[in-house]
């Protein structure tokens, strides 16, 4: 890796661990090639995803914990020599010659040195016996809470691998990737890394990249053909795309002008249509729709094997005011339901508050609704995914031979 990718990971870690900033929202680095640009992205988020066990392979050469800016250039050099494997040589003397030049690392360098040499030495073993990398606590509580300590080891193991890709077809598309692995739930996934934009199809828009538990709220509907059906918080498009190649007329909604972009260029790609609007989803008061599918913001808690910066840059204090938006969002779309109509109300997150609970609060404000029973099995699932009222509850630690599958969450609702 390039002394100029280097500096670019130790910016991206500071941005995500001092700023609290998401590794997605930083901007690029214009004076790197694009190839050290995602090198030095790797290299954050390989650190983020393994940062505890790295320190505790640090902490044993270390008499105290160095100050912020000399403790970034150990953890990213950490990574390199115990996890992807760089020549150690070129590894140290980056580091070094990193630290000479900044200001406050500069009387670091000879500690730096000293540590990282020890530990390209000595350091695999010691971190092969480190456990996984623990969730914070406002994540890993209320999963010890719902589910017990041992599946909250189970999903923090999850994490760790690096995620492959799963891709949703267009219906009666055969693709050749024969590489790919066939999912119960009708997905295609593929090894991690691989380059989408390259594969045979992806130009002709045969297939959109989709994680199999994203894909699994617009089945919940059913047959969709000739509905009316209004997709809110509709950003990047996925299940917007699923509702379209199912024949749904198709309202996507969403506030971000940029987001919107992308939904309008998939689209494109996939030659796929939908009406776009780009409005505040508690401002919308067109309808009524047969169908509404509620992808309601969130924590993402359940997307950390995808974004390990997520769970540094993300704090408790968010939970609370997304719980109150979703319970917002649910009422609105009630009112936009056509009788008979079908809402699903879904979050990629682990958080029973912004599932389970939140559905079953909002039975309790609307005494006319119910559950339509998920039905995992028929998905190609398995019953253990089925939550008690009704919905649909996916975790990170399922298919564990299959690479995983992200949390989320979904249940119908109609009224009585």
């Amino acid at each position: 890796m390039s002394h100029g990718a280097r500096q670019a990971a130790l910016r991206a870690l500071d941005a995500v661990l001092r700023e609290r900033r998401m590794l997605a929202h930083l901007p690029g680095d214009g004076r790197l090639a694009p190839g050290d640009q995602a090198r030095a992205a790797r290299l954050v988020a390989l650190t983020l995803r393994h940062l505890e066990p790295l320190d505790a392979c640090l902490a044993a050469y270390l008499d105290r914990k160095p100050q912020p800016a000399a403790l970034a250039i150990l953890r990213l050099a950490a990574c390199e020599l115990l996890i992807t494997g760089e020549d150690a040589h070129g590894v140290v003397d980056s580091a070094v010659t990193i630290a000479k030049q900044q200001k406050p690392t500069a009387r670091s360098a000879g500690m730096i040195n000293a540590v990282l040499r020890k530990l390209a030495i000595e350091g695999a073993e010691r971190f092969a016996a480190q456990p996984a990398q623990r969730l914070p606590g406002w994540i890993g509580g209320p999963i010890k809470k719902r589910w017990g300590a041992e599946v909250l080891r189970a999903i923090e193991a999850a994490h760790l691998p690096l995620p492959p890709i799963d891709l949703t077809l267009k219906p009666g598309i055969t693709p050749d990737l024969p590489q790919a692995v066939h999912l119960p739930t009708g997905s295609l996934r593929m090894p991690p890394g691989t380059q989408i934009s390259a594969l045979p199809g992806y130009a002709e828009g045969d297939f959109w990249v989709q994680d199999a538990a994203a894909a699994l709220p617009v089945r919940l509907l059913g047959d969709v053909a000739g509905a009316r059906v209004l997709d809110l918080c509709a950003a990047p498009g996925g299940k917007t795309m699923q509702l379209a190649a199912a024949g749904a007329d198709v309202t996507a909604l969403d506030i971000s002008v940029s987001r919107m972009g992308r939904v309008s260029e998939n689209l494109a790609r996939t030659g796929l249509s939908a009406k776009l609007v780009t409005e505040d989803a508690l401002a919308h008061h067109d309808g009524p729709y047969d169908a509404i599918l509620l992808d309601a913001p969130c924590t993402a808690s359940g997307t950390i094997r995808r974004h390990p910066d997520l769970a540094h840059a993300k704090r408790w204090t968010e939970v609370e005011p997304l719980t109150r938006l979703q319970m917002q969002l649910i009422d609105h779309a009630l009112t936009l339901l056509a009788p008979g109509g079908r809402l699903v109300f879904c979050t990629c997150s682990l958080l029973p508050v912004e599932g389970e609970h939140q559905v079953t609060a909002t039975l309790k404000r609307h005494g006319d609704l119910r559950v339509i029973p998920a039905d995992a099995v028929a998905l190609g699932g398995d019953p253990t995914w089925q939550s008690p009222e009704g919905g649909l509850r996916l975790r990170p630690d399922f298919w564990p031979d299959l690479g995983g599958i992200d949390g989320f969450y979904a249940a119908v609702l109609t009224r009585a």
